[in-house]
């Protein structure tokens, strides 16, 4: 065998070895999420492949239980993100015992033959939520023009969610902010007068878990 075909062979089979390696996820996440006047929570498991879709995703839990096993075998393209939500149950531990805390190891396959390993952390930790300072709790007359929420700050976070939402219209306004925010101010425009708005704020911690207090209020007549 000649000097020529022995190293394309030894090309070739590194080659395939790089292809059969396991590859990384772009992004996985596993969190808990709670709304504090509701008393309930929420698992989210999330996937984010790498350049092609996913053709198949499994999710192992700490005690080595499958708790997803997404598949899309028919599909040329598959699912480049994956973003799946458990029910709510009361937060009275039925939750965190069906989803223990560690971690989680994430497998997938994307449509190209590519394997995908990673692995996220689960906490029960919850962040201590914010208390609303303006509007107060089912406020009325509140201004629909230069409004600027405040709420009472809450130390450590990574970052906080603001969502008002117009239920009727399904007009719906997000924003994340830095974890010392205390305030925001709704763009003019926004907000109606004399319109009822449901008004969330969620409290974001390092490990990804939030904690949401809601309420609503509405504005004036002008």
């Amino acid at each position: 065998m000649g000097r020529t075909l022995i190293t394309g062979i030894l090309v070739l089979g590194m080659c395939q070895g790089i292809a059969r390696a396991d590859e990384s996820f772009e992004r996985i996440k596993v969190f808990l999420e709670q709304n504090v006047q509701d008393q309930d929570a929420e698992i989210k498991i999330e996937a984010t492949g790498g350049k092609g879709g996913l053709s198949s995703l499994q999710v192992k839990a700490p005690d080595g239980r499958i708790v997803i096993d997404f598949k899309a075998p028919d599909s040329r393209l598959g699912m480049r993100t994956l973003l799946l939500e458990s029910p709510e149950p009361k937060n009275d531990g039925h939750l965190q015992a069906d989803f223990p805390a560690g971690a989680y190891t994430f497998s997938g396959l994307s449509t190209g033959g590519e394997r995908l390993q990673g692995q996220a952390l689960l906490s029960h930790v919850l962040p201590e939520a914010a208390a609303f300072v303006h509007p107060r709790p089912d406020a009325t007359n509140v201004r629909h023009q230069r409004l600027r929420l405040n709420w009472r700050a809450v130390k450590g976070l990574a970052s906080q969610m603001v969502v008002i939402e117009q239920e009727a219209s399904g007009r719906t306004l997000k924003a994340s902010l830095p974890g010392n925010a205390t305030s925001f101010q709704v763009p003019d425009g926004f907000l109606l007068p004399a319109t009822p708005y449901k008004l969330a704020i969620g409290s974001v911690a390092q490990s990804g878990n939030s904690s949401f207090i809601e309420t609503e209020f509405t504005t004036a007549k002008r």
